[in-house]
């Protein structure tokens, strides 16, 4: 009864566009269809170099996905999408490319992986799901690392943006003024309250006004597994989001808010985007509003 229990459990959670745990990935590591991408990003301040950890180990086969390097060159803020052709180019030489299945991890638990999620999403790719509980957990279960990098070859690739799941700025504003979308920040609560610093010098303290805190923690366990589809509408309901409305993410640069769409997609929710720009950009310019405190 508590295999068949547990069976159910794990079919219910593995779902290869979103979300898929350590078993499921393991269980198909050797496909000839699988790619995964080790997508390890740190802010500067923790003092932590992603691909160093990558050389020294990775899940069998894994590329490097470097989000600063795979991003918009044109714009002063941190790792924009990049344009469609660059996007596809970078994908090509990776060996990454039409009908292949992604899973997407990083050395955190569950941090930048679903930027990169999000970013193939953006780019019309379906088939992409984050690794639940990424590198630590797969460590933690003593599965296979190595540290040699894959020889990729070339793949093809087709990508189509969908403008629906970023906005801009000016997009933001409207929709801040509007009241008609709620905007969920998934920055810290001091951050979001303007209490501390922003770890980006030159930026105001605080948030959008009528924006909502959803801290990217409170989606995860302990374990840094994502919650279950009633755990997530827990946190959602309890920062008072209301989920029958669409959705804007925002946090400081446009990493831990894809966490947010992830968890969104996980109860099936599809009208949410993601603010590119983030704090990064709203809070550096003097003609927008910041809110503070609980607002």
């Amino acid at each position: 009864m508590r295999d068949a229990a547990e069976r159910r459990v794990k079919a219910v959670q593995d779902d290869p566009k979103t979300l898929v745990s350590t078993g499921w990935l393991a269980r198909h590591l050797d496909d000839p269809d699988m790619r995964v991408l080790d997508a390890s990003w740190y802010l500067p301040d923790k003092g932590r170099d992603p691909r160093t950890e990558y050389d020294a180990a990775h899940i069998p086969g894994a590329r490097f996905f470097d989000l600063d390097d795979i991003s918009d060159a044109r714009s002063e803020l941190p790792h924009m999408a990049p344009p469609v052709e660059k996007f596809m180019s970078r994908m090509r030489a990776m060996g990454v490319g039409d009908g292949h299945q992604v899973v997407v991890y990083d050395t955190a638990g569950l941090y930048s992986a679903a930027r990169v999620w999000w970013l193939f999403r953006l780019m019309g790719k379906d088939d992409v799901a984050v690794l639940d509980g990424g590198f630590p957990k797969w460590q933690a279960e003593a599965r296979p690392v190595e540290d040699l990098p894959p020889v990729p070859r070339d793949r093809h690739m087709t990508a189509r943006r969908q403008n629906y799941l970023v906005k801009d700025v000016t997009q933001v504003a409207a929709a801040a003024k509007l009241g008609d979308t709620e905007i969920l920040d998934a920055r810290p609560p001091e951050r979001f309250r303007g209490e501390a610093e922003e770890p980006r010098p030159g930026l105001r303290a605080g948030h959008v006004p009528g924006s909502r805190n959803v801290p990217f923690q409170a989606l995860l366990n302990g374990d840094g597994t994502m919650k279950d589809a009633p755990g997530l509408r827990v946190a959602f309901e309890a920062a008072g989001v209301d989920l029958s409305r669409p959705a804007i993410t925002t946090c400081g640069s446009g990493v831990t808010a894809a966490i947010l769409n992830l968890a969104l997609e996980r109860l099936g929710k599809t009208d949410h985007a993601l603010y590119d720009g983030s704090w990064a950009e709203w809070g550096q310019f003097a003609t927008l509003p910041v809110a503070t405190g609980e607002d």
